[in-house]
């Protein structure tokens, strides 16, 4: 708790999907809303240099989240804006808080970083070991760049900057959008659609061979906070569950809790992208004590519910 007393946090994308659990990770912490400054998109375009100067200056800690993401579709479709504006931003934002002095900076990579056939299950040391798979590609390399920054900046300058990679995250709060959306809410948003328009048939992306290892969104802001009081190391550090679902089995399951009784057709014409994806996750119970704790089935539970409600009130 006196990790957190009189300091000045910049949380960037901290109005977003994992942002706004990480506030109230740091509010159970005590810290008080005034210590958190979370730079708004609309004011603060963090691909300019003088936007990423003034949201460090006279912070303590930085824990950078921005970030354009979205499912293979959409990375598909904007393969140089998601390089360059993840890139851009991070580049920026961890130079401007070198400038200022920063304490110490968290930078949330990607497991899209991971190289296209690393083995199952995906160590840390196997990040650099080929080339990720072509459909995140862009995105995945803008991201993995900031570790090399975060590295050779302790390095040279010996400034506190920590690496953290995230599998895919899933929870309330998240992006339901059809043309940005990652896998889980796109398929929930599906199902439930077609529950609520008596469709008989839902289209599913690719085989459903492939596989995937999914992170609640509380304990991926959980494992970020306990990173930034525990962890002061250059390497980077896998943040997942430590295990994987088939995107067969993951349809099988939001197809029981949302009700539908008709037909899947898989659109095999569509990419699988990553043929399987699981982290080792020993690194980070070893170094900060992070273990994940809700089981996948009750957060998948949670999630339904979370975006049911949200049709029901009209919101």
């Amino acid at each position: 708790m006196t990790f957190w007393q009189d300091k000045q946090i910049l949380l960037t994308g901290g109005a977003g999907f994992l942002g706004s659990s990480i506030v109230e990770q740091l509010h159970e912490r005590g810290v008080h809303s005034n210590q958190i400054t979370i730079p708004r998109s609309k004011e603060f375009d963090l691909r300019k240099w003088e936007n990423c100067v003034a949201a460090v200056k006279d912070k303590d800690i930085v824990i950078h989240l921005a970030a354009k993401v979205g499912g293979i579709g959409f990375n598909q479709k904007y393969p140089g804006e998601l390089f360059y504006d993840n890139a851009i931003m991070g580049i920026q934002m961890i130079e401007a808080a070198r400038q200022e002095g920063v304490e110490k900076t968290v930078v949330l990579g990607t497991v899209c970083a991971y190289p296209k056939f690393t083995p199952v299950p995906f160590s840390e040391d196997e990040l650099w070991n080929g080339y990720p798979e072509e459909t995140n590609a862009p995105y995945g390399i803008a991201k993995k760049a900031l570790l090399v920054q975060c590295q050779a900046y302790r390095q040279q300058y010996g400034f506190n900057a920590i690496y953290l990679l995230p599998v895919n995250l899933y929870g309330p709060r998240d992006n339901f959008n059809p043309e940005s959306s990652h896998v889980i809410p796109a398929l929930i948003k599906k199902f439930v659609e077609a529950v609520r328009e008596k469709k008989s048939v839902v289209d599913v992306w690719g085989t459903g061979a492939a596989s995937r290892e999914f992170l609640y969104v509380d304990d991926a802001a959980r494992a970020i906070v306990l990173a930034t009081e525990k962890y002061n190391k250059p390497d980077p550090v896998n943040l997942g569950a430590g295990k994987e679902i088939s995107i067969k089995d993951l349809v099988k399951i939001i197809q029981k809790h949302t009700g539908f009784t008709g037909t899947i057709h898989w659109d095999i014409s569509k990419p699988d992208g990553q043929p399987r994806r699981c982290l080792v996750t020993s690194r980070a119970e070893k170094e900060f004590g992070f273990v994940a704790q809700v089981p996948f089935e009750e957060g998948l539970k949670r999630t339904i519910h979370w975006y049911t409600s949200k049709l029901q009130t009209g919101e």
